[in-house]
């Protein structure tokens, strides 16, 4: 089995060298090619790579390479882990909405749309490259903004699957509160991705039994703290919401505190300079504990879970994914690209029935769907208007004279990425 990371000079990228080396009975490996343009990180993250595998005595090979279709060729899977612009895209994205008021965020809001018109196009042109190579290769995509990206390969007619760890996180959370193995804990994970909900929190699978009100009234504050939400909101609504849902349910509370401090970007950069230092390190052989505060949590597990079942070799599995709707949200199209539990084998991923909806949570995700709707529309086909519309469509903007000064602004600082700018 050959795997591709593209992406693969990322700082993440030993977080899933980790899990393909600790679970390469249910992932055999025999050769994962590291792609990426960036030399002197590739260097020093397959370096660490080879190092790990070695450690564990995983008997795979791996090897790096700068040339995306060599890298590609005959792979079974491609995983997607892209970054359009690096840290300093991102540092913008996440600064210049709040001079209009609006929550700078790398995958909502402004900052959101902004990544996405960036990085559609990028990943179109790789899947083509990716198809022309080898057209059987199953496309794995963790690029944020993962809803709208994946949208983009399914209307290309390309097999591919999209994959956040939110819902893994909450997995291995409860699991940690409930006692129990994390194969034992089933979410009512519903939504779009990063706006997502979780109904329900049952042990054995969809039938057993609700453990969630339990939870929120033993844990309710520890959860609550964990999302950086007050517990008023959690106890009213009583499931759990993602942590992104504090970009709609605190809006003005994050634009105040955004506005305190520096951006995440700075900080995942000064980060980012760490790590690379210590991947230098020849005696350095595992992933550093410092990884972990860069974000990913589990995402190792996510992948392999995911790759084993789409290339046959653990069999077919339930697992959060973001692919086609397929009438599962009955008030969104089929098309709609939307996060749920679904059955994954080797054709694809199929749905699983999920509780009714309340209104409160149908209708901000048909809102949200129609501005990925249109982000897409702008992503694809460029264009100032189509970008102002996508921005008016958005709930946190949503103004007239916000979305007109967005506008100017998101294509001012992303102009270098922008074909039609």
């Amino acid at each position: 089995m050959k795997l591709a990371v593209v992406g693969g000079g990322s700082t993440y990228t030993p977080e899933l060298i980790d899990g393909f080396a600790r679970l390469r009975d249910t992932l055999p490996i025999e050769e994962l090619v590291l792609v990426d343009p960036a030399a002197d990180r590739l260097e020093l993250v397959g370096g660490l790579a080879r190092r790990i595998f070695a450690r564990q005595g995983h008997p795979g090979r791996i090897t790096t390479t700068a040339d995306l279709d060599a890298g590609v060729a005959d792979a079974d899977a491609v995983l997607l882990q892209l970054r359009v612009g690096g840290q300093a895209a991102r540092n913008q994205d996440e600064t210049w909405p709040l001079e209009c008021g609006c929550v700078g965020q790398e995958t909502t809001g402004a900052g959101g749309l902004a990544k996405a018109l960036r990085t559609v196009p990028v990943v179109l042109d790789i899947t083509e490259r990716v198809r022309r190579t080898n057209p059987s290769a199953w496309i794995i995509d963790f690029t944020n903004p993962v809803g709208i990206v994946t949208r983009a390969l399914l209307q290309a007619g390309h097999k591919a699957v999209g994959l956040c760890n939110v819902a893994i996180g909450f997995q291995r959370k409860f699991a940690r509160l409930l006692d129990v193995t994390p194969d034992q804990v089933h979410l009512d994970h519903v939504g779009l991705n990063h706006l997502t909900w979780e109904l329900g929190v049952r042990i054995g699978g969809p039938d057993g039994e609700n453990m969630l009100p339990g939870l929120l009234a033993e844990h309710g504050g520890t959860i609550a703290d964990d999302l950086r939400m007050p517990r008023a909101i959690v106890d009213r609504l009583g499931v759990v919401p993602s942590y992104y849902l504090r970009y709609f349910y605190t809006h003005d509370e994050v634009v105040r505190e955004l506005g305190t401090k520096p951006s995440r970007a700075a900080e995942v950069a000064a980060m980012e300079k760490e790590l690379l230092a210590m991947y230098g390190d020849p005696a350095l052989d595992e992933k550093p504990a410092l990884l972990a505060k860069r974000g990913g949590a589990f995402y190792s597990e996510a992948a392999v879970d995911l790759a084993s079942s789409l290339l046959g070799s653990g069999g077919s599995a339930v697992q959060v994914v973001n692919t086609y709707n397929r009438g599962t949200l009955p008030f969104l199209p089929d098309d709609a690209v939307i996060e749920v539990q679904a059955r994954v084998d080797g054709t694809g991923a199929a749905p699983l029935a999920v509780p009714m909806l309340d209104p409160l949570y149908c209708g901000l995700i048909s809102q949200v769907t129609a501005y990925e709707d249109l982000a897409l529309e702008a992503a694809l086909r460029g264009g100032r208007d189509r970008v102002f519309k996508a921005l008016l469509a958005h709930p946190l903007i949503g103004q007239f004279e916000y979305a007109e000064a967005l506008t100017d602004k998101l294509i001012a600082h992303n102009r270098e990425h922008l074909a039609w700018a």
